[in-house]
This record gives structure tokens, C-alpha cells and sequence, in this order.
């Protein structure tokens, strides 16, 4: 459930290419990827997090936040839906005002996880879509594949499809679908 080093890194290199300063990170689990991005975004950079359960966050996160405090300060954890969440966002008039954001949260809601970002990202805004190359199936049901599977098949045809972004789909860690907003 935590991101792999190599997509943690091309999300960084991202973020200093596109000099991204205003991060989305939907998915916190420990913090690692949230840690990634406020490392890599400048001094008055910003991170939102997003996530239902903040035990591993608690557990696994908070000694490594503790050790370093300016990174820390760099990210605005929210526990909650990250559906919820990134509508306020957009309620509140921040579409088109975010640089980069990486999914990797309950699979089953990537389609929409993917729409909303599109809204909040600016022109040239990064989104990398972790585990895109998932291929879990229903257990005793060789034909059957799990509702994850197809919400993130479902995900990764919405992005090609999207007239809105270029992409490329990866095969580092479980695959990783980066999509640039034109």
C-alpha cells in the first residue's frame, strides 16, 4: 500500500520539471508520497493529503514527520473522503490553480478521483495515477475481475480518452498512468 520508490522519484522529477509548487495527494496511508512531493516543492510550496484513516499515518508517518518538522510544515493532512474534499475545492474557486497531484487511494473511486483533479489542475499540471496496471480478479472466478480491476480499467480508459490531457502509461511499480493537462 505504499508507493514504489521509482514512482515516489518520477513524481518528484515531475514536480521539479513543471516547477510545481501546489501538490494533491489523495491517499496518505503513512505520509511517504505527501513527504516526496513536500521535499520536492520549494520553501512556501503546499501539500493537501487526503484519507479516511490516519492510523498508518499515526504509527508508521509521525516519527519520520517529527524528525523533520520544515516538511511537515509543508502538508495539510485531511481525514476524510478525498471525493469530499476535492469538491470543496472546487466549490471554492481552485480549479485550474494546482500543479500536480498523485492518486493512489481506494481504486474503486479513480475515475472520479481523476475528473476532479483535471478540474483542479492548471494548463501543464502533472497527475500520476499509481497501481494503473493492476490486474487483481475475484477469487474462485477465473474470469471474474475484482471491482478495483475495473474501476481502474475504467480510469485508465477515461484518461486516454481525455482530449484534455496527454499520457503515457508506465510499467514502474503497478504500473503508473501520468496524464499532463494541455
Amino acid at each position: 500500500m505504499l508507493g514504489a520508490p521509482e514512482v515516489l522519484h518520477l513524481g518528484k522529477t515531475y514536480i521539479h520539471l513543471i516547477g510545481a509548487k501546489r501538490c494533491l495527494d489523495i491517499g496518505t496511508y503513512t505520509g511517504a508520497s505527501a513527504l516526496a512531493w513536500a521535499g520536492a516543492i520549494p520553501e512556501d510550496g503546499e501539500v493537501l493529503t487526503f484519507d479516511v484513516d490516519h492510523t498508518a499515518l499515526t504509527e508508521i508517518g509521525g516519527p519520520v514527520f517529527e524528525k523533520h518538522p520544515y516538511l511537515k510544515a509543508k502538508i495539510d493532512f485531511h481525514l476524510g473522503p478525498a471525493l469530499d474534499k476535492l469538491d470543496e475545492l472546487i466549490i471554492r474557486g481552485l480549479t485550474g490553480t494546482w500543479d500536480f497531484a498523485f492518486i493512489d487511494a481506494d481504486k474503486e473511486n479513480y475515475p472520479e478521483y481523476y475528473r476532479r483533479v483535471m478540474q483542479l489542475l492548471r494548463p501543464g499540471g502533472v497527475v500520476l495515477v499509481d497501481n494503473s496496471l493492476w490486474g487483481g480478479r475475484v477469487a474462485g472466478d477465473p474470469a471474474g475481475f475484482s471491482a478495483e480491476t475495473k474501476a481502474i480499467d475504467e480510469c485508465n480508459r477515461c484518461i486516454f480518452d481525455d482530449p484534455a490531457s496527454l499520457s503515457i502509461l508506465l510499467n514502474i511499480g503497478d504500473g503508473t498512468h501520468v496524464a499532463i493537462k494541455k
